[in-house]
């Protein structure tokens, strides 16, 4: 009788994008996210599969929303005057984020769209290393060795080649200044090398030689630290 009565009061629940989301996480997270379908997620609401495409558009459209919850579980530390352990705390909640939803990497690396929620994320992560004093340059690095190593792979964090052009204008077209005054600064001064870059991103041979680089330079340090 207590299982009848919470199916019924789901379906009595009205139906909301929220909703479907917070569903779809929990069915990832309970089966892995091959359990993940349109009539698995009905089921779990108590509703038919159609029902949800009053909300959502695709399972595609699912999966952006389900990248979106996990970036909004990431506590974005701003306490502090210190760039380095707020940038850290940043990652480490990232970090615990990713372990709790053990499914969310492949999705991210799926993604062929930057969302609102994911450009939010970056422009308030550039804003820590501006502040601090470091340069467009050394912020762009800085960005994609962090976020090689918060989410344990060095490709482009989206896969731009595999987007279709309107898409890819559509990211760009929500670089305005007023809202991403941070990114829209960085893009205005970075260069490629078009020689070494990876597919159609960023993550070419010198994002990888700069990450390498700080990982034998910290590890020098240590060394002479032992010694001293």
């Amino acid at each position: 009788m207590a299982t009848d009565a919470a199916t019924t009061a789901t379906r009595r629940t009205p139906l909301s994008r929220d909703r479907i989301l917070t569903a779809a996480v929990a069915l990832a997270d309970k089966e892995g996210i091959e359990a993940l379908s349109m009539r698995r997620i009905g089921h779990a609401l108590g509703v038919e599969a159609m029902s949800l495409y009053n909300h959502v558009a695709n399972k595609e459209d699912i999966l952006d929303g389900m990248f979106d919850v996990i970036i909004g579980e990431i506590d974005m530390v701003t306490a502090g005057s210190d760039w380095r352990a707020i940038i850290r705390a940043r990652a480490m909640s990232a970090r615990e984020v990713l372990v709790r939803h053990p499914w969310a990497p492949s999705v991210i690396q799926s993604r062929t769209t930057i969302s609102y929620a994911a450009m939010k994320y970056f422009e308030a992560t550039l804003a820590v290393l501006f502040e601090a004093g470091f340069s467009e340059e050394i912020t762009h690095h800085a960005i994609h060795t962090l976020g090689s190593r918060v989410l344990g792979f060095t490709q482009e964090l989206f896969d731009m080649e595999s987007a279709a052009p309107a898409a890819e204008e559509e990211m760009m077209n929500r670089l305005t200044p007023e809202d991403f005054p941070n990114a829209v600064r960085m893009l205005a001064e970075i260069t490629h090398d078009k020689g070494s870059v990876v597919g159609n991103g960023c993550d070419d041979k010198v994002e990888f030689e700069f990450g390498l680089d700080l990982v034998l330079d910290g590890l020098d340090q240590l060394l002479q630290n032992a010694d001293a």
